[in-house]
């Protein structure tokens, strides 16, 4: 498989912060590179002048699970073979695309899922008060999915070109990272956890998700569930 064909997914709202220095890592690997600018104030492409990437922009903010279905269609239209997902604030490590994309190169699953709790230095890695919601994110998603995992909030994943296909996402907003498991389990994909590092800068301790946030995703997954 050439590097081309595997393609990473950004989403990326209101990032152009650190939007170019995060891809800028990435180019060195030679993956295609795909930025969803969801409604950005200032558009996305304004930063990207030179790199070697595809921008596809929303006239209005839709929510990172939309992003991220815009950004798997595009990449699908183009002949990717893995679609890679990755969050746009610096917080994820190019080199883990590597690690995330091997079992499914091998063909030992079709998603693969980063883990932050998988190898006890990335765990340490997480902030006391992060690792505890992200711990009761795994219950909620538990409860609502079936699917018990050690890490279920984590935008670092992977998935074939048949997975892609098979995995059509509805929910907008961050209730996306719950309704991908849901997806996943009655889909029969098979499935891999991979322990990856994230590093947490200043930047996006700040655009983290807070307790409210969270609250609003459980709210989100309750409607679905009644009304959906």
């Amino acid at each position: 498989m050439e590097q081309a064909d595997v393609f990473v997914v950004i989403p990326a709202y209101n990032e152009n912060a650190v939007l170019r220095s995060t891809i800028s890592d990435l180019v060195t690997f030679g993956y295609s590179i795909v930025v969803v600018d969801d409604g950005s104030a200032t558009p996305a492409r304004s930063c990207l002048e030179g790199l070697p990437v595809h921008c596809v922009r929303h006239d209005i903010n839709l929510g990172q699970g939309a992003a991220l279905q815009t950004g798997d269609e595009f990449a699908l239209s183009k002949g990717a073979r893995i679609i890679v997902h990755f969050d746009a604030d610096g917080q994820h490590d190019a080199r883990m695309v590597e690690r995330l994309i091997e079992p499914i190169v091998n063909g030992k699953a079709g998603v693969t899922l980063g883990s932050r709790f998988l190898d006890p230095l990335d765990r340490r890695e997480v902030p006391l008060e992060k690792r505890l919601l992200l711990k009761a994110g795994v219950f909620v998603s538990w409860c609502f999915t079936g699917l018990w995992l050690s890490d279920t909030h984590n935008g670092l994943r992977a998935l074939s070109r048949a997975a892609a296909q098979q995995i059509t996402l509805k929910e907008n907003g961050f209730a996306h990272a719950t309704e991908i498991l849901g997806l996943l389990r009655r889909s029969k994909i098979p499935y891999s956890e991979i322990p990856v590092s994230i590093y947490y800068t200043e930047y996006s301790r700040k655009k983290g998700q807070s307790m409210l946030n969270s609250c609003n995703i459980l709210i989100d997954l309750v409607l679905r569930r009644l009304f959906g």
